[in-house]
């Protein structure tokens, strides 16, 4: 696919971040418009390999070599039709997924992968601009009535299938507005709301009715709910942070990552809060606990809200520069990555263990550590053991816990229906996605423990097929 000679002729290119003196002023995109022709020359570098490995990388299985052809010839709508035969928010995928495919990509074995995540949103934006992406309405209605719980990733992708399908979908959300993780927990920075507003129009405008402040399980009961609709499909992610359980926890200061992200989202969308609740990084030293995308993600948002300095702490060892021998192509490689967030201020410490919290007049100062040492097990898990001489302390005025998150809250709607959890206190399903409450079924993080939005979306897209064809009692139309 692409130009025959293209990745052999062009270097891999992608957008170039604003400077950060400028972006840390704001929370608008990181990213600088990227000319067209510029991406369709990336475009060219896919090559017509025998097997396109991109799509076993791609939870989605994309038809990635298809749109990048369709790409460098200019035909957007073949671009755009492709893509969503597969994925339903390019737009979304484009600017927050961490491109699983250019892992897989055969142009990466010896050169630097296609750009393929640049081109996914260049493709959703062009399809915008251009009018090509408008509301698909159903051929016919079932007259069933779907009830969706939890407006996330894996929701929103499940909603706007059913509907699709002729069915009477109805979105509830516990929050003010709909967009789960993506409105709430991912910050603007990284993908800005009217990105998901956008969709939203498209998604009603299709027929898919949305109620938000309605915590279902607590405003609505769970069995009411039921028996209002045909069918019920959890999607309420897992929102069960990991706790980090060591003396002088209870400091006033210490945070976990979700409440600090979601309240500054809330803060741009409008929301003012009372001196006691609010969580600000402004002239304070600040530590983040937890080295995934979510610690990065504090580690941006603090920046901005005017931290004095900015550290980073990572329970397992520094990975290596280059793709690891353990993780050949074409698997994910385990390698460093550095952020946006981290190249506007932080310093990232690896192999560190907080043993405890101090402060004074109840409110934290600072962290007691200890530096480890992994050992490496025959036919197990990596050992780790503190280093004699390896204690020392960090100054913090706010602490950020972004160790991620254990299973989905179970106080509430998951307690009313009953559904039996797995051993990780996911819900357990089937292979059609159904709950032990015949019924209900359940999809993306609340089913699956925490995981990535592209593979939320697929597991929405996968519970909503079997939804379609337990009502239908056949084979369902989204086959």
């Amino acid at each position: 696919m692409g130009k025959i000679t293209g990745f052999m002729e062009i270097e891999r290119e992608t957008p170039h971040p604003r400077p950060v003196a400028e972006r840390v002023n704001d929370w608008q995109e990181l990213y600088n418009p990227f000319p067209q022709e510029r991406l369709q020359r990336q475009a060219a570098r896919c090559m017509d390999c025998g097997v396109p490995f991109c799509h076993s990388g791609c939870t989605l299985s994309n038809l990635i070599p298809a749109w990048n052809d369709w790409v460098y010839r200019g035909r957007w709508d073949e671009a755009v039709q492709t893509m969503h035969r597969t994925n339903n928010f390019p737009e979304f995928t484009g600017r927050v997924c961490p491109a699983l495919c250019e892992g897989s990509c055969v142009v990466g074995i010896n050169r630097d992968p296609v750009s393929i995540r640049e081109i996914e949103k260049a493709i959703a934006e062009e399809g915008f601009k251009r009018g090509l992406i408008q509301p698909q309405l159903p051929a016919t209605q079932t007259g069933k009535r779907v009830a969706v719980v939890g407006s996330g990733p894996a929701g929103l992708a499940a909603a706007q299938q059913l509907v699709r399908a002729g069915h009477r979908v109805t979105l509830f959300e516990k929050n003010a507005k709909a967009g789960g993780l993506l409105r709430f927990g991912i910050p603007d920075f990284k993908l800005e709301k009217w990105v998901i507003d956008r969709r939203l129009e498209q998604m009603v405008a299709e027929g898919l009715e949305i109620r938000t402040g309605v915590n279902v399980g607590v405003d609505l009961p769970a069995e009411e709910l039921r028996a209002s609709h045909d069918a019920v499909l959890l999607t309420g992610g897992s929102e069960e942070p990991r706790d980090l359980r060591v003396p002088g926890r209870k400091l006033t200061g210490i945070h976990f990552a979700m409440d600090f992200l979601t309240q500054q989202n809330r803060r741009l969308d409008g929301a003012t809060f009372p001196p006691q609740r609010e969580i600000s990084a402004q002239g304070k030293r600040v530590v983040v606990i937890g080295g995934g995308d979510t610690g990065a993600d504090c580690v941006g948002t603090a920046v901005r809200q005017g931290a004095i300095s900015v550290t980073q702490l990572e329970l397992l060892p520094k990975p290596p520069k280059d793709r690891s021998v353990e993780t050949p192509w074409p698997m994910w490689p385990h390698m460093l990555r550095t952020s946006t967030s981290h190249q506007e201020g932080c310093e990232r410490l690896w192999s560190v263990l907080t043993k405890s919290f101090s402060g004074t007049d109840g409110r934290v100062q600072g962290l007691k550590c200890v530096r480890l040492r992994w050992e490496q097990r025959e036919g197990g898990a990596d050992e780790m053991h503190e280093m004699p001489d390896g204690g020392f302390k960090l100054a913090a005025d706010l602490v950020l816990l972004a160790m991620g998150f254990l299973h989905p809250i179970r106080t509430g709607l998951l307690e009313n229906l009953g559904v039996a959890l797995d051993a990780r206190g996911n819900v357990r399903v089937n292979e059609q996605f159904m709950t032990s409450i015949p019924g209900v079924f359940a999809a993306g993080d609340m089913q699956t423990g925490q995981s990535l939005v592209l593979k939320a979306i697929h597991g929405g897209r996968q519970a909503a097929r079997a939804v379609d064809g337990w009502l239908r009692q056949g084979p369902s139309v989204l086959d």
